[in-house]
């Protein structure tokens, strides 16, 4: 559930405008994200478009040119590079300020990140399977948060380091190869840097690849909660990568996956 909120929810619906959903979808995505207690979704959806907007440059949050541990998890520690607030201060984020469900978010974010982050993981296991409070504390509060902010972390780090550029070779983001399933379907990085509009987030589909926030959001719209899908077209995907990728890349990918 937290990494439905985060992917589908922060990222993918009010980073990127992926998808639109109903007014129930968008409550039940926001208490998944604060469950994962990675801010809230103004913040993180400002850093996430600065991000997009001038990735890995000073003015990104979690440069990878700075090294895998400051994009994986230093970033969140240290102080904000000047030109991450400059730019980040110019963004547009009016559709995120016109969204009541974001703003009562950000408004009650501490009361409701207690309630959702720590008591009810905390409370479920000894409810329902009378788990002691210590270990479902450390089980479901914090290692499920250590757990999904490294799976987040690699996308910033190891996806922008590592792999290989099938649709665009002028981008530093990368196709993730062997910890892909680790980051649970964020791992088409160089995909999504080219097309981030993409609701799967890749090229391929859920039954293609281990991508549980697609096989999310097509339940969601197959329940008429989650709608205007957007995905750009084979044809789309092609002239890129003639234009700007590498074609032998691209179909060693396609085998692969």
């Amino acid at each position: 559930l937290s990494g439905i909120g985060v992917q589908c929810g922060a990222h993918r619906l009010w980073s990127h405008k992926a998808f639109k959903a109903k007014l129930g979808l968008r409550i039940f995505l926001a208490a998944c994200q604060t469950m994962a207690g990675q801010k809230n979704i103004y913040y993180w959806v400002r850093d996430h478009r600065v991000h997009h907007k001038y990735s890995d440059t000073d003015a990104d949050p979690h440069n990878s040119h700075r090294g895998f541990w400051f994009a994986h998890m230093g970033w969140i520690y240290l102080k904000k590079h000047p030109l991450v607030l400059e730019k980040g201060n110019q963004l547009d984020m009016s559709d995120i300020e016109a969204d009541p469900v974001v703003m009562f978010q950000q408004k009650y974010y501490v009361p409701l990140l207690i309630l959702f982050w720590g008591v009810i993981p905390a409370v479920i296991p000894v409810i329902f399977w009378n788990e002691s409070l210590l270990l479902s504390i450390l089980g479901c509060v914090f290692f499920r948060h250590v757990y999904m902010l490294n799976v987040t972390g690699l996308v910033n780090s190891y996806a922008h380091m590592f792999g290989y550029r099938p649709y665009d070779t002028r981008i530093r983001p990368a196709e993730s190869t062997y910890v892909r399933h680790l980051m649970m379907g964020e791992g088409f990085h160089n995909y999504h840097h080219t097309f981030p509009w993409d609701y799967s987030a890749s090229e391929l589909g859920s039954l293609d690849v281990f991508n549980p926030a697609t096989a999310a959001i097509d339940f969601f719209h197959a329940m008429g909660w989650a709608y205007d899908l957007r995905k750009p077209t084979p044809a789309m995907v092609a002239n890129r990568i003639k234009g700007h990728g590498d074609q032998v890349e691209a179909e060693l990918h396609r085998t692969s996956s």
